[in-house]
């Protein structure tokens, strides 16, 4: 039985969208030249509209189910079903049934579902409830399981032996169980990345510089996006950042190399500089002196270095 979570109106629609498609489909079909001397080529199309027809009623059933179960909008249900083909309703109505026992909302499982459609047609028992329950078992709550999966649905089809309990425990090796958790909150896409390609090669690197477990443990835990970047980059924004005089046994190399690490980052940090420079009358070196002690002036949004304001000018170089 189909889920019921959405509204008659839009069943209807669903309903029709079909309807119209099967007509289409049908009057394609039926429409020919049946005269003997077309009996040959009839011969060779027949077989051919027959799969074509199978395909579409297949195609909309798909669209249909997107529609009326998933609560998706028509034109995102004809987009997702460019990724899945279902060819009935049981296995994908275990699927939102999972998710829904998990805690997931109708609106959190649309949007799961439009994210990752293929959701649909994945085990329920063997692909994807270990891998709830692992998390469940993690995850202090509920409702902060159903915000991961709402955000990274994607965890839910790699691999709960090769690619997420490993990465539990590689976390959970630099980190307390705590910080784990609240990585999985704030950034559960290194629970997606082969760690072997740049998290551990530029955390090796920070340790051969002389960087400390603790400082290393507070980048793991709060900025664990910077270590997703690939390693020659992410060595040059190391060099950049000691290059400025920051010292690696302290937390504010930590903020600096947030600061620095990727095009993004360095992007708002130049815009920083830029208002500093335009709206303070800093000069280039006022800036790297500010920076070098409080790194997190140059990662403030221009909202609130304008609300900051220019009396505390002084207060940002004795800090």
């Amino acid at each position: 039985m189909v889920v019921p979570l959405y509204s008659l109106n839009t069943l209807r629609l669903g309903y029709s969208i079909v309807s119209c498609t099967f007509a289409s489909t049908a009057k394609r079909f039926l429409v020919g030249d049946l005269k003997p001397s077309h009996i040959s080529l009839q011969n060779h199309i027949l077989p051919r509209s027959i799969t074509s027809k199978i395909s579409a009623d297949q195609h909309n059933f798909t669209v249909a189910y997107l529609i009326n179960s998933c609560g998706l909008s028509p034109e995102g249900a004809i987009l997702s079903s460019k990724w899945l083909e279902l060819q009935s309703s049981p296995g994908a109505d275990s699927v939102l049934a999972l998710l829904s026992k998990y805690g997931l909302s109708e609106t959190q499982i649309s949007k799961v579902v439009r994210s990752r459609p293929t959701i649909l047609v994945a085990d329920p028992e063997k692909i994807l409830s270990p891998k709830l329950e692992f998390f469940s078992s993690v995850v202090v709550s509920r409702e902060d399981l159903a915000r991961i999966l709402c955000f990274n649905p994607h965890l839910l089809l790699r691999s709960l032996e090769n690619q997420i309990i490993p990465t539990y425990n590689f976390l959970r090796s630099l980190i307390s169980e705590e910080n784990v958790v609240s990585v999985l909150k704030r950034s559960s896409w290194i629970f997606r990345e082969n760690r072997r390609k740049n998290v551990v090669p530029n955390i090796e690197l920070l340790r051969e510089l002389g960087m400390p477990q603790s400082c290393i443990a507070l980048l793991v835990a709060h900025n664990t996006e910077v270590l997703i970047h690939k390693h020659e980059k992410f060595a040059a924004a190391v060099e950049e950042v000691k290059a400025m005089g920051f010292d690696m046994k302290k937390s504010t190399f930590v903020l600096a190399l947030r600061a620095l690490c990727g095009e993004s980052s360095k992007s708002i940090w130049k815009r920083s500089r830029e208002i500093y420079k335009r709206s303070w009358g800093w000069s280039e070196n006022d800036v790297v002196s500010a920076f070098r002690k409080n790194p997190q002036c140059m990662t403030m949004s221009e909202k609130k270095i304008m609300e900051f304001g220019e009396e505390n000018y002084s207060k940002m170089f004795s800090c």
